[in-house]
């Protein structure tokens, strides 16, 4: 995202507003017939487990960003949706006769129960695999808000409805109220007018998609991010 940034024209400004905190997730109760993968985080904290696992399994991802850090790990044949959510991968073909199927879920510590919810209603045993958790970390915002308020900073992107809560927490109240917000689904865009944010767009899962939203709104507004 920050080399897509950086060709665009803008200059990225790191901040993080999540830090993982690796887990020791036990091996699931029986082989499964499927894994799935949350995040690309899942798939670095938990691949390790996974390859201990001796079962030939189908391997499914969240996203394609998931998809494509599976296949950096060696795992190629991996299905995947178009969006980047639940509904999405619910509606996959192969997800929906699972009856008597063993699925493992790879995630994080916490998080959204509509994936196993529908995978059970379908009759599959669901296990979740958690493999880190998210907290929120110990940055220092002094440097962050000093180039804000110098003008340096135009645009801000978050990946995740956590992450934002996390970023309105640490950072100075009205600060994230006066600049474009930029996040990837329409759930994350909520949580951020719910917060106070006065300009929000919803550009889309991928690093492609944002990119190609702030040179859009950039182009639009004739200036540079």
């Amino acid at each position: 995202m920050a080399d897509l940034i950086s060709s665009a024209g803008g200059i990225p400004f790191f901040f993080p507003a999540i830090e993982i905190e690796p887990l020791a997730p036990a091996v699931p109760a029986g082989p499964p017939d499927m894994a799935i993968f949350i995040s690309p985080t899942a798939v670095r904290q938990g691949l390790r487990l996974f390859k201990k696992i001796p079962s030939p399994m189908k391997v499914v991802a969240l996203s394609s960003g998931t998809r494509r850090e599976l296949k950096r790990n060696g795992v190629e044949d991996v299905i995947a949706a178009e969006g980047a959510d639940s509904e999405a991968l619910l509606a996959l073909p192969e997800l929906q006769a699972l009856a008597g199927r063993r699925v493992a879920i790879f995630r994080g510590e916490g998080g959204r129960e509509l994936l196993a919810q529908g995978l059970r209603a379908r009759g599959a045993q669901v296990e979740y695999v958690e493999c880190y958790r998210r907290v929120r970390p110990r940055s220092d915002p002094t440097p962050l808000v000093a180039a804000w308020r110098s003008g340096e900073v135009h645009a801000v992107t978050v990946s995740s409805a956590e992450g934002l809560r996390n970023l309105f927490a640490m950072l100075e109240p009205g600060l994230l109220e006066s600049l474009p917000l930029f996040v990837p689904h329409a759930r994350v865009a909520d949580e951020a007018r719910r917060l106070g944010a006065r300009e929000v767009r919803v550009a889309g899962p991928g690093d492609d998609e944002m990119i190609a939203a702030l040179v859009a709104y950039f182009g639009e507004e004739g200036s540079s991010p």
